[in-house]
């Protein structure tokens, strides 16, 4: 079964010095390729900026920018038979970016922003029969509703939801708790555990 997962945040640079970003570590896209590669699977993970050692065993292909996250997993999506897209792709970027480093008495103070692709939607659209593509909902507030409108609209099989607002789990922790919901209306609680352990868990589930 051929893999492809991505994982970490995306940069949108406004400058040579500056970009926007997010807080998210790659850690669970990390650990869910670990797993698929213990299942002997063929795993291509697109991974944003990370600090992270790559993962034994799988191709790794390095990105920076949404659009570059974008053309990754386009170029691969057609022989994959299970997409996770965990990435925390950055919505939006500045409309130009300085060559030149903005010294802080010359910046303006409103950033002009233009959306980015929305990668998980394309992909929804772009399935074929045979594949399962797991999307993720990063939410504050409304976790599920919110989860399942963006299953729904998006086109997913599968969609992992979790509360990034606590401060012991989500990004940057080594922790999470999560939900797991199906295109059937199935959902799966799992309570607070490693990263490595919930990836081991999905991946029983969506390849058992």
């Amino acid at each position: 079964m051929n893999c492809l997962i991505s994982a970490g945040p995306t940069r949108e640079w406004i400058d040579p010095v500056r970009f926007l970003s997010n807080p998210s570590s790659g850690k669970m896209g990390y650990a869910l390729a670990r797993a698929a590669v213990d299942r002997g699977m063929q795993v291509t993970l697109v991974s944003g900026p990370t600090a992270l050692k790559a993962p034994a065993g799988a191709e790794v292909l390095f990105v920076e920018t949404a659009r570059e996250m974008q053309e990754a997993m386009s170029q691969r999506f057609a022989k994959a038979d299970l997409i996770i897209m965990s990435a925390a792709v950055s919505d939006h970027r500045p409309e130009t970016r300085s060559k030149q480093k903005q010294k802080k008495e010359q910046m303006r103070m409103t950033l002009d922003l233009v959306a980015n692709p929305d990668i998980l939607m394309e992909l929804g659209k772009q399935k074929k029969n045979g594949q399962t593509l797991v999307g993720f909902a990063a939410e504050t507030e409304n976790l599920l509703p919110n989860a399942r409108r963006k299953l729904r609209e998006k086109n997913l099989d599968w969609i992992v939801a979790n509360d990034v607002s606590e401060k012991d789990r989500g990004f940057q922790s080594d922790f999470n708790k999560i939900s797991l919901l199906s295109k059937e209306q199935n959902e799966m609680d799992f309570e607070y555990q490693e990263k490595n352990s919930l990836a081991r868990k999905i991946m029983d589930i969506l390849c058992p």
